[in-house]
């Protein structure tokens, strides 16, 4: 009889593909398990964020003197699905989706909304550009009044005098950028014909 000399090299071969598919089946467990941990640490995560419900209603009743704000998860079940649906309800005013208000409504539950994320998840840098553009003076001075008083060490960017009245620091930009403590200088307005 003849041996094999092939019988080593299949051997071999027949251990490494037992060995891959041990690792494979290894790999596939680990593979379900991290991502089940990880799905569930992101619920966890999404639903500690989604209690701002209080301060979202809390910020709105501030800064529109009066009126309720709602956030829902459209499926409670499976919130990555749907999302969430945010209505408001302005002063004297039934309650309404957000894609239903006017322009100053929307800002003002914009704001309600990130200042909500704000105490919730503090940041130190907000770049929020014309915040106010949309809104009259009065609602003007109310989100002004918030910001100084809720988000210390924020910067907020307005061409609105009742914005810019208020802050502790002015930055200003012509060819070349210097700065003004606004609780040192007196704001008078000027009209040029």
């Amino acid at each position: 009889m003849k041996p094999n000399l092939g019988a080593i090299a299949e051997y071999k071969k027949k251990v490494h593909t037992q060995l891959s598919l041990g690792l494979i089946k290894h790999l596939d467990t680990l593979f379900t398990t991290l991502s089940v941990d990880v799905s569930k640490q992101r619920l966890n995560e999404f639903m500690a964020g989604f209690n701002i419900t209080n301060k979202l209603k809390e910020n709105y009743q501030m800064l529109t003197l009066g009126g309720d704000a709602e956030l829902e998860l459209v499926d409670s079940l499976d919130p990555f699905s749907e999302g969430t649906m945010f209505s408001v309800r302005p002063p004297k005013k039934s309650w309404k989706k957000i894609f239903n208000l006017s322009g100053g409504e929307k800002t003002l539950s914009s704001l309600a909304l990130v200042f909500a994320l704000h105490h919730f998840k503090p940041t130190p840098l907000y770049f929020m550009d014309e915040i106010n553009a949309v809104l009259d003076f009065k609602n003007v001075s109310i989100v002004a009044c918030y910001i100084y008083e809720q988000t210390k060490n924020a910067q907020f960017i307005s061409l609105r005098n009742n914005m810019f009245e208020i802050a502790d620091r002015l930055i200003y930009n012509t060819t070349k950028s210097g700065g003004i403590n606004s609780k040192t200088i007196v704001f008078k307005q000027t009209i040029s014909v």
